[in-house]
């Protein structure tokens, strides 16, 4: 795994503007991703979870499939 880190640092500060917060933790040869909404967020402005791996993958250095994504409200369940 080779993440790239000024990816996912300028990926963290997009979701920051709009009050949300990854985090991610790598357990075997999988990576869970946590965002989390602060009191502005707005659940209906993220992606569906689907296109989050896909963006989400070459900054981390696992495929798609390999990515649990967490997120505050399951508001896109296509893709889950």
């Amino acid at each position: 795994m080779t993440i790239d880190r000024g990816q996912l640092d300028e990926f963290r500060k997009t979701l920051e503007a709009d009050d949300y917060h990854l985090s991610v933790e790598f357990v075997d040869d999988r990576a869970l991703a946590r965002i989390e909404a602060g009191p502005a967020a707005c659940a209906e402005c993220l992606v569906p979870k689907e296109f989050m791996r896909q963006m989400l993958s070459p900054m981390l250095g696992v495929g798609a499939e390999r990515i649990d994504i967490t997120y505050p409200v399951e508001v896109h369940t296509s893709g889950a």
